[in-house]
């Protein structure tokens, strides 16, 4: 797609670093004027003169004006980020010489780039696709191992490739199926129906598989919600300290310290836990703050993608944790049962679940208890290859490119015409488009590319 969309004959320029002090700032420059702009403030050498991918030091100036002693990078198109003329300045990190130099590029011409302008025009100059352009984004706020191997998957093609593939067979069969059309007397047929009946039930199948990776894809996104419950004095708050490896929640022998909930995050093995230290359950209490906090743990309870329900080996009873089992599966709740106080010696309780024998005192099974938490919610999915979906509109468009699927299947099914046929494909195709920017306006790029930080 090369500026199908209007509004790119400008160049645009913005901070390409964090704001704030720093050793060294980047501001970018992009546009079929960066050259000329940079030329009128950088004078130790003719710039439009020197090869692409090239590094040059040298003063910047506004008119005689010394403001900063820089290095310029630079990128001819189309073989740059942008597909544009393109120069980095890497300059001192004040932000008073940053927004200098920023305020001289707009004096002799540039604008100030919108959130995610660069990305968004190496979408429409063809440099990615709008797969890869979001994978970016995603890159850019990865917080672990896990989301970061995602998004650089996605940004090297990976979802890019499948889509492709679908996408060309698909268009492959829709033209010769109108190409039916056009020998309609002559009752010819170019397409073969039984070879696309496979090709429509392997492209479902992989669709399918991509729908459901999208769980996986949002743990690896925005973490796992872990919600640690159980009833008063049981060890929550220990617990939660015992796998953060810090005193973050205040532990007492008296029952119903936690009034409230507490959050915090784990990395466990480059996925983020988000855990959740909730008040104790129980039945009954006088205190009013207390059963605001018990209401509040049963909501977290619900929410949570996996619970852990620690009891105290010391007094909980078999009929009492099958009753509380109970409650997990009627809610469709995933959880792992922890028994505290290992350390004391009682004898383990007699049942069939499996239990995590733990002393949160004495910090013992805790690295267990981890491992069964990544086990039970992640496992190794993660270190494969296989495209993961991340995003929740490409999982809106996969659903819908479902349904288009059925509807081509139960066409062939029953034999329905071919202009019929081929408004059924051409509707999947549009779906396929959708994901990776072949189909898109112009305020659904702006929407998209606005959640970009400035100087991306």
């Amino acid at each position: 797609m090369n500026n199908k969309l209007s509004g790119w004959q400008d160049t645009i320029v913005a901070l390409a670093t964090a704001p704030g002090i720093a050793a060294i700032g980047v501001i970018r420059i992009s546009g079929k004027d960066a050259y000329p702009i940079i030329s009128k403030m950088f004078h130790s050498k003719n710039i439009s003169e020197q090869p692409s991918h090239t590094i040059h030091l040298g003063l910047l100036k506004d008119e005689q004006e010394v403001i900063d002693e820089v290095l310029l990078s630079l990128f001819k198109g189309p073989k740059s980020y942008t597909g544009e003329d393109t120069i980095e300045i890497s300059g001192h990190g004040s932000p008073y010489i940053q927004q200098q130099i920023i305020d001289t590029c707009i004096k002799y011409g540039a604008r100030l780039a919108k959130p995610g302008e660069f990305t968004q025009r190496a979408f429409l100059n063809g440099k990615l696709d709008l797969t890869q352009a979001e994978s970016v984004a995603d890159l850019i706020v990865s917080n672990t191992k896990a989301s970061q191997k995602t998004a650089l998957q996605n940004i090297r093609g990976g979802f890019s490739h499948q889509l492709k593939n679908m996408r060309e067979q698909l268009i492959k069969f829709a033209s010769l199926i109108e190409l039916e059309l056009d020998f309609a007397t002559e009752d010819v047929e170019f397409a073969d129906r039984t070879q696309f009946y496979s090709l429509i039930k392997e492209i479902e199948i992989t669709t399918q598989q991509l729908i459901n990776s999208f769980q996986l894809g949002n743990v690896i996104k925005n973490g796992v919600s872990v919600a640690i419950i159980g009833k008063p004095n049981a060890g929550k708050s220990t617990l939660l300290n015992c796998l953060l490896n810090e005193d973050r929640a205040i532990v007492s022998e008296i029952a119903g310290t936690t009034r409230d909930t507490i959050e915090e995050t784990l990395n466990i093995n480059g996925v983020l836990f988000r855990l959740i230290d909730t008040a104790g359950i129980r039945t009954e209490s006088q205190d009013v703050i207390e059963n605001i906090g018990i209401e509040k743990s049963l909501e977290k309870m619900r929410s949570a993608d996996v619970v852990l329900y620690i009891f105290d080996k010391q007094t909980e009873t078999v009929e009492s944790l099958k009753q509380q089992i109970e409650i997990f599966k009627e809610a469709g709740i995933k959880y792992i049962l922890v028994g505290n106080k290992s350390d004391i010696g009682i004898a383990e309780i007699d049942f069939t679940d499996e239990i995590f024998s733990i002393s949160a005192k004495q910090n013992l099974g805790i690295e267990t208890l981890k491992e069964a938490l990544y086990q039970s919610t992640v496992n190794n999915a993660v270190n494969t290859d296989n495209t993961i979906v991340t995003n929740s509109r490409h999982l809106q468009a996969l659903l819908q490119m479902k349904g288009s699927l059925n509807s081509i299947k139960e066409g062939l099914d029953n034999n329905i015409p071919g202009d019929l046929l081929s408004i059924e494909i051409r509707t999947c195709l549009f779906h396929l488009g959708d994901i990776t920017g072949e189909v898109t306006s112009e305020d659904k790029l702006d929407y998209i590319f606005s959640k970009f930080c400035i100087g991306k």
